[in-house]
């Protein structure tokens, strides 16, 4: 039995200068990242993954927003975040978020939570949350409720 070897690209959409060494906006970063899934897609890499980062040096702070135009862009490769820190977001409305993200993807979609190593953003009451989070068929399954 062989396993079949996949690849994948990460990325937090850092922010990176043009030809004459000048810092790119965040924007145009965005756009050429969507740009990059849509050649990976088509070069055949499996996966994709985009952070959720909250500093100047990264252009990326909602990657479900990318991940979602991405996906209406691409055909085949798998869309994950490469991180959503929940010690900054509600874990209930994290799991509405990919639940969309997995419908308008065609079950595309994968989560990847964690909380940033030095995260100064408060944990969230995560006991509170945790029980108000009950697994849907949309994201288990890729079918619709």
């Amino acid at each position: 039995m062989s396993e079949q070897l996949e690849f994948a690209v990460d990325t937090f959409g850092d922010v990176t200068a043009d030809a004459d060494g000048n810092r790119l906006p965040y924007a145009q970063v965005i756009r050429n990242l969507v740009e990059e899934a849509v050649l990976a897609d088509g070069v055949g890499i499996d996966a994709i993954g985009i952070g959720e980062h909250h500093r100047d040096d990264f252009a990326v702070s909602a990657p479900e927003i990318v991940l979602a135009t991405i996906a209406g862009r691409t055909e085949r490769i798998r869309l994950g975040t490469a991180v959503t820190v929940l010690s900054s977001d509600d874990p209930v409305r994290v799991f509405e978020r990919f639940a969309t993200l997995d419908a308008v993807s065609r079950g595309r979609a994968e989560r990847r939570g964690g909380r940033a190593p030095g995260a100064r953003a408060p944990v969230r009451h995560p006991r509170r949350h945790a029980r108000r989070v009950t697994p849907s068929s949309t994201c288990t399954t890729g079918a619709p409720r």
